[in-house]
């Protein structure tokens, strides 16, 4: 089973940098950046990341090579960034936001790392590195006296962008290399899909080691419109909502749980600023279309939910579906949509046969989207492989997840096949649950999770976030044994005030699992 994109010519050199560069020079005095106050020109941010990609130029540090970049949301990021870009180089996010540990484990895990952009105040998060960890601040009046011209560097669609990290669902850190091709190819998609232009201005809300956050910085500029950065290391709801309330704000690209708190805050407070959007493109997790229905359904509410499906791999987002579509009655799981530009979704048994029409498969991803691999990671790299279409060879991810195509065409997504574990004798997907307790009265929220006892033994815990008075443990069995077999059925029940997330906005199952111990 192949779901096809729509094939759309991409330019000889599809590299994002350049479609800034062509703003820069087309419509120069128009807002990049806004960041704590303090308002960055095209022409200004073009001017400083050409600097900044003469000096690493002049140190070696170009095409192919790899630079760290350890800041907090500033403009100062974004000339880092693109800087690196113009210079041939492929940027790697350390999140400031990461504890220590998990920042010493990453640092070890980047091969050929050339240098670190830091600042005072994170430097000291990245000092173990082993490579040079410099500040644009400390070369100010260096940088100064640099050409403010683009420099002459050739970049191709196969040129590696940003490589991100990601776990996976092993927990091992993995660093995923990105084309500029597939960069490109994704914004480009955005921009003529959804008519996203220099109006398209756009507020960043999730933290920056996250794949989902490597699109969020670079459309805007990619469109010609304002990038919104906010002066804070992690989410805060309240200053979000503030920032899309004061300001011309049209777009937000964010993890599933960041878009619940984001509507609760709205409707705790009678606001609209997120309704009165134009799109906010999220996903990330198993959508819990509940949270957002009465919201979204709400009068007034002119804001476009687009609900999307991709994997870091293959540049972040594969499909997309309008939540507006979306009927409980009729869809069990909320699809994901159909494929972006230029990129197809296979469905494959574990031969790498294609199923037939409406039968469960792994999904596949090929097309234009598809990354370069795992830099460092030698066997993990067999999930990038290579599937036979019409008799011709064709390169493709395996992520991992399991779906299915239903009759409207659209890909439905139903959890990972590595997530299935075994209780009481049963191969479970603990998002089945979820979604079951969803639909029960007096439940706002649930995550479900897997704990061993002493013996070894697979025990289902439940953690809910009431809607209103907690819901009593005998009604939630009683409700789940309506449509679950009884292995499925929690083994204990947690009433929790809200679902913990972690740096990325997701739901931090790791901290539910310490919980429930």
């Amino acid at each position: 089973m192949i779901l096809q994109g729509k094939r759309v010519a991409l330019p000889p050199a599809p590299v994002v940098h350049r479609r800034f560069e062509e703003h820069a020079r087309t419509t120069p005095d128009a807002v990049a950046v806004v960041w704590a106050g303090h308002r960055t020109t095209y022409a200004e941010l073009d001017a400083r990341a050409n600097r900044f990609a003469h000096w690493l130029g002049a140190r070696g540090h170009g095409r192919g090579a790899k630079v760290g970049i350890c800041l907090d949301y500033s403009t100062d990021m974004l000339v880092a960034i693109l800087g690196t870009l113009k210079a041939g180089a492929a940027y790697v996010p350390f999140d400031p936001a990461y504890p220590a540990a998990r920042l010493r484990l990453l640092l070890g895990q980047v091969p050929g790392l050339a240098l670190i952009v830091a600042s005072p105040d994170t430097a000291g998060l990245v000092a173990s590195a082993g490579v040079d960890v410099i500040g644009l601040d400390p070369l100010r009046d260096e940088l100064a006296a640099l050409p403010a011209s683009t420099p002459d560097v050739e970049v191709t669609g196969d040129d590696v962008c940003y490589a991100v990290f990601t776990s996976g669902s092993t927990g091992t850190p993995k660093l995923t290399a990105v084309r500029h091709e597939g960069w490109f190819n994704l914004m480009n998609w955005l921009s003529l899909a959804y008519g996203l232009d220099s109006g398209s201005h756009n507020l960043v809300v999730s933290a920056f080691g996250f794949d989902l956050s490597q699109r969020a910085l670079m459309t805007a500029l990619f469109c010609g419109a304002t990038q919104y950065l906010m002066a804070s290391r992690n989410f805060d709801a309240m200053m979000a909502y503030g920032i899309l309330g004061r300001n011309e704000i049209r777009t937000v690209h964010c993890a599933s749980s960041t878009l619940y708190l984001l509507v609760d805050w709205e409707t705790a407070r009678g606001g609209d600023a997120l309704a009165r959007l134009d799109y906010v493109l999220f996903g990330g997790e198993a959508l819990k279309a509940e949270r957002l229905t009465a919201w979204a359904r709400r009068e007034g509410n002119t804001c476009t939910l687009l609900h999307q499906y991709g994997v870091a791999e293959c540049t972040d987002v594969a499909t997309s579906y309008d939540l507006a579509g979306y009927r409980p009655g009729e869809h069990d799981v909320p699809p994901v949509g159909t494929p972006a530009y230029n990129t197809d979704i296979h469905l494959v048994d574990e031969e790498l046969r294609g199923v037939a029409p409406g039968e469960q498969g792994e999904i596949c991803i090929s097309g234009a989207s598809v990354g370069a691999g795992y830099l460092g990671a030698g066997p993990e790299n067999r999930k990038f492989t290579t599937l036979t279409v019409d008799g011709e060879p064709r390169r493709a991810y395996r992520t991992g997840d399991r779906g299915y195509v239903n009759e409207a065409g659209e890909l439905i997504v139903l959890g990972r096949i590595d997530a299935q574990v075994k209780v009481r004798g049963m191969r479970i997907d603990p998002t089945d649950i979820e979604r079951a307790l969803a639909r029960l009265p007096g439940v706002r929220e649930a995550a479900v999770v897997v704990t061993y006892t002493g013996s070894g033994e697979a025990e289902l815990v439940a953690f809910i976030v009431p809607a209103g008075e907690a819901p009593a443990e005998n009604d939630l069995r009683a409700g789940l044994l309506e449509t679950l077999p009884r292995n499925m059925v929690p083994a204990r029940f947690l009433n929790i005030p809200r679902i913990p997330l972690s740096p990325h906005g997701k739901a931090d199952r790791a901290a539910l699992v310490d919980a429930a111990a």
